[in-house]
């Protein structure tokens, strides 16, 4: 798997606790990777990280990443082949309220963990995770591609666009003639999967209410969009950090993630997916549509021309949408019904995952 890039190796993860970052480092330590992972908190509770005991897995570190000095030290004692960059505040709706902290998270936390790698003097490859939401969202019909206007009407958008913009600069500026640092960014959005615990996501607030008897309330039925399960982009993480190890033609360079662009469905649509293939802890799924009195306004359909991604790795999407779903309903059952081995079933989530990915003949096997 990813020719065995990741085995042995010190791979760092920003943002580890996070649901991506749990999923990542989980499937990290399936290939062999030995993870370091700096986060400054555990976000959420239930947590997916702490569900799984990961702290005891891997080498846990307490930080801020807006600390430059500190995250320099970790970096510098722990030598990383890899570092996944995911740490941010990616809550669309807190960015609202927390406009200072998600500019100073998602914008000056990119630009300490650059310039910790300037004078890095051991080969390290370093995949930028940002947001599909990086785009300056015209509200057009096709994908945006990796050369369309960067921006942000929102905050959360625009600490994305400027998070890259400053990537871009430390590429050129410090990045692009050394010896030892290849970075890579990759964008995608609408991730939904087993473990999530944010607030504001139309998944996470189903489970909850369905797991408990009571009726989901939806603001935007018709709202369409581009849902991926999460093992999908980080397939394509992974894939970009080994490929950008070994190729020099991809250095610096960003790649879209997302599912076939005909896979677009409604709220409404997710949640009769899900509803059909939630069973076994309360079969009084319902579903009430209420007036939409939010305060802030997101972004329309956003979606992404995965082609690049495509061409130059070979990455496409494995999961068919009711695959997705019935892995998402498979994880959270379990959770609910109080198992002790969330970890061991996350695990077998993306083995199957991976055998799918073998008979479908995916191009990061």
């Amino acid at each position: 798997m990813f020719n065995d890039i990741y085995n042995q190796k010190k791979v760092l993860v920003t943002g580890h606790t996070g649901f991506k970052g749990s999923w990542l480092t989980t499937w990290l330590l399936k290939l062999g990777a030995n993870v370091i992972g700096v986060s400054i908190d555990i976000p959420t509770n239930p947590s997916m990280f702490e569900t799984l005991k990961l702290k005891e897995k891997i080498d846990h570190n307490i930080l801020d990443i807006r600390d430059l000095t500190a995250l320099r030290k970790l970096i510098s004692i722990h030598k990383p082949d890899f570092i996944f960059h995911l740490a941010a505040q990616a809550i669309v709706s807190r960015s609202f309220i927390e406009p200072v902290d998600t500019i100073s998270t998602n914008v000056m936390g990119t630009t300490n963990l650059l310039e910790s790698l300037r004078g890095y003097n051991k080969k390290c490859t370093v995949v930028f995770v940002t947001s599909d939401k990086c785009y300056d969202n015209v509200e057009w019909i096709w994908g945006y591609k990796e050369t369309d206007t960067l921006g942000g009407k929102d905050i959360y958008s625009g600490s994305k666009g400027a998070a890259e913009l400053i990537i871009k600069s430390y590429y050129h500026s410090f990045i692009k003639g050394s010896n030892y640092i290849k970075i890579a960014i990759g964008r995608a959005g609408n991730v939904i999967g087993g473990g999530d615990w944010a607030k504001d996501r139309i998944v996470v607030d189903t489970m909850k209410a369905w797991s408990q008897g009571k009726v989901v309330k939806i603001r935007s039925p018709h709202s369409t969009r581009p849902w991926q399960h999460v093992l999908e982009p980080l397939s394509g993480y992974l894939l970009l950090g080994e490929i950008t190890s070994k190729n020099n033609n991809i250095n610096g360079e960003a790649f879209n993630f997302g599912p076939n662009h005909s896979d677009n469905f409604s709220v409404l649509e997710l949640l009769n997916s899900l509803e059909a293939k939630w069973d076994g802890i309360n079969k009084k799924a319902k579903v009430e549509i209420i007036e939409n009195k939010e305060k802030f306004s997101e972004a329309g359909l956003l979606k992404l021309n995965c082609d690049k991604s495509y061409s130059y790795l070979n990455w496409q999407s494995n999961l068919t949408f009711d695959e997705a779903l019935l892995f998402i309903v498979n994880w959270y059952k379990p959770f609910f019904n109080c198992s002790k081995k969330m970890f061991e079933i996350t695990l077998s989530q993306i083995e199957e995952y991976e055998k799918l990915g073998l008979k479908r003949k995916r191009g990061w096997l």
